[in-house]
Formats: structure tokens, C-alpha cells, sequence
């Protein structure tokens, strides 16, 4: 039972773990909560995002959760690509709190590339790991990556951050918790964790686990990858420190590239692209054979973005309003298809299958058929 996507099943909200006093109240103030303690201190753990394009989505979709390692780079669970793809589209949350709604002093950010592991191996979550190129840099302390002798031990307390479940209805869900588990077993480039009496949960997965050094700083020893369905005896963890030469430390060594000109929003459906640099804001430039290549959001057919919008109302009868950035004054554009879809034929005529087009109710169900035909027990 991987700690990824697989309660999007259910399509509900997601927390963390239970917690150790010491860990609970420790920078939060707060007291031993069985059920888990939030973690407003641990800024460098975010949340993993399919990228909305609906600027009315009702609330984001949850994926995972993630670690920021550098300015621009975070560090998730390669399964937790596993819906879209590592060329899939998705975003980062920072912020305290996800759902039900993103707390104000949560910021949204896109993901530019994502990598993964070359020796990942989906039924066995060896190097389970993927790395993530932000769009833009973002502003908190990265977690510290492991050096000299900083690494798992058997008996060793541990704390999981993440966005999972808490196992409680109680608890407000999306929220960024800590829990405490002790370290049961190491191997070359994993740990496994028990209850202590916190456990990592659906959700969690791609999160960070943390140990402290001699001088008293937590460090990322881990990174959540599995555990046992009922979220109650054991976790499995990636160890970081067996990712640095070969796969975190090469990347991060890495330049970012340089940004080029791209073609307008207003006029994607004049402009053809050949690749995904010449998008704007991310889209994917799709080449269909005869044409040429066009810029293409997610969910949505060709088209152009034009005047900023708040909802689908100011775009007029039809309209979409569509999210171009995760935010800012202008991410939210009214879209206008560049081939308008087919008019209803009316009550008294069949409805013959239409060849493309945005539906403002299809979305939830071809996305819960992907998920029960493609998500398995993941955390």
C-alpha cells in the first residue's frame, strides 16, 4: 500500500499522523494530540497538486506531499506521478493548510519538470523518488539534506510531515501534521518505521522524515513511501541519503534554462508552436499530423486566453474561465475555443459523440475512471 493518490477514490480531504508530545508541541505550542499536531514549522513540506484549470474547481486535488531541497527544486514519491505522468501537469502547495480551502499565506506554484529516479521500480518502491523543477523559486529555508553520519538507525525516533489522513473525522482534512515513529529496520536505500506513536498515511507520501544530528538540527533522512493499509504499524521510507551522488546532488548541479520568447495567450489560435518552450505559462505545444502545433492547457481543446475573469459568468454564454498561472492578479483568463463546439441538436435529436470540447461535468467522471482503472493502493 503505497502513501500517494489512492484515497482520491474517494475524493476526500487529507492530513497526517499521529505524534509524540516532545514533537507536538515543539515550535506549534500545542499539546499531545493522538491523532496528530500540525506543524506550522515545517514550511519546506508541501503539498502535490494536479494543476487546476477551472479557475470555479471547488478545491484542489491532492496528489501527495513533497520537500523543498533548494529554492526551485523539491523532492516527492515518483509514484505520485503516476496519475499524469511525470509530464503530466502539476503544482505545489506551500501553506499550512490545503483544504478545504488554501489558508491565505499559502502560495500556489507551477511545476516546470519533473524527474524520475532511473532505478525506480513501481512494485517494490525501491528509489521511489522523484525531483521537481518549480517554475519559480520560492522563499522558505529548504529542508537540509544528510552528510557524514547522519542516517537512520534501528531504534531511532523519526518524525513524518505531510498533508494525509489523520484516521479522525474530526480533524479539519489537508492540513500539514507532523507524527513520531521509531525506526524498526535499515537497509542500503531504505528504512522501515513503526508507530510511536505516530504512523504516515494516505497522502503522505513523497513526504519528508526527519532526524536530528548532534547539534540538534532536524535533517532529511527519508522520504515516505508506503505502509500498511490501516495506516497502523509500519511505514516504508526511502533514504536520502542514498539518493545524493547519483540523483539529488546531479540535479541540483544542474543550470535552469533559460527562458525564451513565447507566443501570446491571446493568440494561440493564429501561432503554431513546435515545442512546449514556445507555451506560455507551461502548456503543452500538441502536434497533430497535417497541422500545426498548438498551445494546450489541460482538459482543454485549442484556444486563446483573454481578459482576466473571476468566474465563468464574465466570460459571457458559454464562456470558461480557465487558470493560465496558479495565481496572481492575472492567472484567471476567459478561454474562447478556437472551433466552437457543436450546437445541441435539441431534446427531440440523438446527440451524436463530440469530437473535443471542454465539459463542465464530464471532468470528475472520466478523471474517477482513470483513477479506478489506473491508481492502485497508494499512500
Amino acid at each position: 500500500m503505497t502513501r500517494g493518490v489512492w484515497l482520491l477514490l474517494f475524493v476526500t480531504g487529507l492530513a497526517c499522523a499521529p505524534v509524540s508530545e516532545d514533537a507536538a508541541t515543539r515550535g506549534s505550542g500545542a499539546s499531545r494530540i493522538v491523532e496528530g499536531a500540525p506543524a506550522p514549522e515545517e514550511v519546506a513540506t508541501v503539498a502535490l497538486l494536479a494543476r487546476r484549470t477551472r479557475c470555479s474547481e471547488p478545491s484542489p486535488l491532492l496528489l501527495c506531499s513533497g520537500v523543498v531541497i533548494a529554492p526551485d527544486v523539491v523532492l516527492t514519491a515518483a509514484h505520485c506521478l503516476g496519475l499524469f505522468g511525470p509530464e503530466g501537469a502539476h503544482e505545489v502547495f506551500l501553506g499550512r493548510e490545503l483544504m478545504p480551502s488554501p489558508s491565505d499565506e499559502g502560495r500556489f506554484v507551477r511545476v516546470a519538470r519533473a524527474v524520475i529516479h532511473p532505478s525506480y521500480e513501481p512494485k517494490t518502491h525501491a528509489y521511489d523518488v522523484a525531483l521537481l523543477r518549480l517554475a519559480s523559486p520560492v522563499h522558505v529555508p529548504p529542508a537540509q539534506l544528510p552528510s557524514g553520519n547522519v542516517i537512520p538507525r534501528a531504534g531511532e525516533l523519526v518524525r513524518a510531515v505531510g498533508y494525509g489522513d489523520t484516521k479522525d473525522v474530526e480533524e479539519p482534512a489537508g492540513q500539514r501534521r507532523q507524527g513520531t515513529l521509531r525506526v524498526t529496520g535499515v537497509e542500503p536505500a531504505s528504512f522501515r518505521a513503526g508507530a510511536s506513536p505516530g504512523m504516515s498515511c494516505v497522502g503522505d507520501s513523497g513526504g519528508p522524515v526527519l532526524a536530528r544530528d548532534d547539534t540538534g538540527r532536524d535533517v532529511l533522512v527519508g522520504i515516505t513511501v508506503s505502509g500498511d493499509v490501516a495506516c497502523r504499524e509500519e511505514a516504508v521510507n526511502v533514504r536520502v541519503d542514498a539518493l545524493l551522488a547519483d540523483f539529488i546532488q546531479p540535479f541540483l548541479a544542474q543550470p535552469v534554462p533559460a527562458q525564451g520568447a513565447t507566443l501570446s495567450p491571446e493568440a494561440l489560435c493564429q501561432e503554431d508552436c513546435v515545442n512546449d518552450a514556445q507555451c506560455p505559462s507551461g502548456l503543452t505545444c500538441v502536434v497533430t499530423e497535417g497541422t500545426g502545433g498548438r498551445c494546450l492547457l489541460p482538459a482543454l481543446r485549442e484556444g486563446d486566453f483573454g481578459a482576466t475573469c473571476t468566474e465563468d459568468t464574465a466570460c459571457g454564454a458559454g464562456g470558461l474561465c480557465a487558470r493560465l498561472e496558479p495565481e496572481g492578479t492575472d492567472a484567471c483568463r476567459c478561454f474562447t475555443p478556437c472551433t466552437p463546439p457543436p450546437p445541441d441538436p435539441g431534446p427531440e435529436s440523438p446527440r451524436e459523440p463530440s469530437g473535443g470540447g471542454c465539459s463542465t461535468t464530464s471532468g470528475p467522471l472520466i478523471f474517477g475512471v482513470l483513477l479506478l482503472a489506473g491508481v492502485k493502493r497508494r499512500r
